[in-house]
């Protein structure tokens, strides 16, 4: 399923969602963290990117999988260590992801009325700016090694 799509690898064609819609829902997330007024106009394009940049990246880190052991699985030398290092992103990326996902579904549950104090808000708030940020590295991180991997000589 997560090989080829229409004769083009899908990697590289599922990895373009997952590089749009993580930095999107990690600015997204930390503006509605730290900027309570604009949570009215943000919140459901935050619950809609919670749900579908985790999905994106796991699509993407499977449809990775795929790739390399249908065409790079004996890839060695210099090939080889630029595809390790860029595999090597796959899985903190899609757990920093999943978890800031879960954070800004929590953040968006924990501000909607006065059922939790300030504390919690304040907590909710500071994990999924954090979460947004690790987000923002990991992302860049394996989109430039994977980059590297393709294109450097």
């Amino acid at each position: 399923m997560f090989e080829e799509f229409l004769g083009l690898p899908a990697h590289p064609l599922i990895t373009h969602s997952a590089v749009v819609l993580i930095p999107l829902l990690a600015v997204l997330a930390a503006v509605y963290a730290l900027a309570p007024r604009t949570r009215a106009a943000t919140t459901w394009a935050v619950l809609g990117l919670a749900v579908v940049a985790p999905l994106a990246t796991l699509a993407a880190r499977q449809s990775g999988i795929a790739f390399k052991e249908g065409r790079f699985s004996s890839a060695s030398g210099q090939l080889g260590e630029r595809i390790a290092e860029h595999e090597s992103f796959g899985t903190p990326l899609t757990l920093v992801v999943a978890g800031l996902g879960l954070a800004a579904l929590g953040l968006v549950y924990v501000t909607r009325g006065d059922r939790f104090g300030r504390p919690v808000v304040l907590a909710a708030s500071a994990l999924t700016v954090v979460l947004a940020v690790a987000a923002g590295y990991y992302v860049a991180r394996a989109g430039h090694s994977g980059a590297v991997a393709v294109w450097a000589d």
